[in-house]
C-alpha cells in the first residue's frame, strides 16, 4: 500500500485497484498516514464491522488501551465535585488515575477515594502516600457481559419497587429505608454499562470481543439508564413511604396501590424479556400495554384526593412513580425494535 491524498474533494473517495491479480487494494490517506506516523511495511490491522464497513488502526493486539487520567488537588476544597469528576473518569473509560497535591492530601480526598472505589467496579487503590494516591482498573471490560448486567439490574430495580410498594401499603419504615440504600448497586451497575460502552466506541475491537455492534452497545446504555431511573422512581415511592408511615393506607388504597404496581411490573418484565429475546411482537405489545397503566395510575389519584393532606400528595406522587414505570417500559421496548430493525438492515 502507499500513502496520496485527494485534494478539492468534500469527501475522500477513493477508487479500488487490483494488484497481482487477485488482490485489491486502496490508497491510504496521507493526512491520516502522518497522524498516526505508519510508515512503509508497517503492520495496520483490518477489522469488518457488523455493518460492512471496514476499520483500519494501528493497534494490531487486542490488549486494551491504557488511559491515565490525573487530578491536581492542591486547592481543591470541593468534595462533592472530586466525586463526580472520578465518576466521569470512569464512565470516560480512563484505566489509571492519579490524584496528587503540592502539599498534604486534604483529609476529604482520601473519603472521596474511599466513596468512589467502594461505588465502581474494579476500581482498586494501588498506591498512597501522603501527597498521592494512585487507583487502577483490575476489571477487563470483556468480563461482564452487557446482557448480565442488565439482568442484575432488572432484579434489583423489581425488587426494590416490589419493596417501596410494601412499605408505602404497610407502613414500613425500615424496609423503606433499605429500598433507598440499594439505590447505590443500581447506580454502580450502570456506571459500568457507561464505561464498557464508551470503551467500545473509542475501540471497535472490543465490540467484536464483546460480541456486541455499536449499536446494540448504545441502546444496551439506553435500557441501562432507563432501568436507572425506574431504580430511582423505587426510591421515590420509598421515601413518600416514610410519609404514608404517619398516615396508614385504607384497606382499598393499599389494594389500589399493589393493583397498579404490579401490573406496571408486568409490563416492564415483558420489556425486558424483548430485550434479551430480540422479540419485536412482543415488544410492539409492550408498547400497546405501557399506554394503559396510565388509567390504573388515574384511580389511584382520585383515591389519592379523598385522603389527608399528607397522605393525598405522598399517594400521588407515588401514582406518578408507577406511571412512569410503565412508561419507561415502553421506552424499552421501542430501543428493541429499533435495534432489531437495524440489524436486519
Amino acid at each position: 500500500m502507499h500513502a496520496d491524498a485527494l485534494e478539492g474533494e468534500p469527501m475522500d473517495i477513493r477508487r479500488v485497484q487490483m494488484t497481482g491479480g487477485s488482490s485489491f487494494v486502496v490508497t491510504l490517506p496521507k493526512e491520516w498516514t502522518t497522524t498516526m506516523k505508519v510508515k512503509k511495511n508497517d503492520p495496520v490491522r483490518v477489522i469488518a464491522q457488523p455493518d460492512g464497513t471496514l476499520l483500519i488502526t494501528v493497534n494490531i493486539s487486542d490488549d486494551q488501551v491504557q488511559r491515565a487520567k490525573e487530578f491536581d488537588v492542591s486547592t481543591c476544597t470541593n468534595a462533592p465535585f472530586l466525586f463526580r469528576s472520578l465518576i466521569g473518569t470512569y464512565i470516560a473509560g480512563y484505566s489509571a488515575i492519579t490524584i496528587h497535591s503540592r502539599t498534604r492530601l486534604p483529609p476529604f480526598v482520601r473519603m472521596v477515594v474511599r466513596d468512589f472505589t467502594q461505588m465502581t467496579i474494579g476500581q482498586e487503590v494501588m498506591e498512597e502516600s501522603d501527597t498521592t494516591i494512585r487507583i487502577k482498573d483490575l476489571l477487563s471490560p470483556s468480563e461482564l457481559s452487557f446482557e448480565n448486567t442488565l439482568k442484575r439490574m432488572f432484579v434489583l430495580v423489581r425488587a426494590m419497587h416490589r419493596d417501596a410498594i410494601t412499605a408505602a401499603a404497610t407502613g414500613d419504615r425500615e424496609l423503606a429505608r433499605e429500598v433507598v440504600d440499594e439505590d447505590r448497586d443500581v447506580d454502580r451497575l450502570h456506571w459500568l454499562i457507561a464505561r464498557q460502552t464508551n470503551m467500545i466506541m473509542r475501540n471497535a475491537s472490543l465490540s467484536k470481543k464483546m460480541g456486541v455492534t455499536l449499536v446494540t452497545a448504545s441502546n444496551n446504555a439506553v435500557a441501562s439508564r432507563i432501568l436507572e431511573r425506574i431504580g430511582d422512581h423505587a426510591v421515590r415511592i420509598a421515601r413518600n413511604a416514610l410519609v404514608l408511615a404517619e398516615h396508614p393506607c385504607e384497606e382499598e388504597v393499599s389494594e389500589q396501590l399493589r393493583s397498579a404496581s404490579e401490573h406496571a411490573l408486568g409490563i416492564l418484565e415483558r420489556a425486558v424479556a424483548s430485550l434479551f429475546s430480540r422479540d419485536v411482537r412482543l415488544a410492539n405489545q409492550t408498547i400497546e400495554e405501557s399506554r394503559q397503566a396510565d388509567v390504573l395510575c388515574e384511580g389511584l389519584h382520585t383515591l389519592a384526593l379523598a385522603q389527608p393532606a399528607g397522605a393525598a400528595i405522598a399517594l400521588g406522587y407515588i401514582a406518578e412513580s408507577i406511571r412512569r414505570l410503565g412508561e419507561y417500559s415502553g421506552d424499552i421496548a421501542e430501543s428493541v425494535i429499533n435495534d432489531v430493525i437495524d440489524q436486519e438492515g
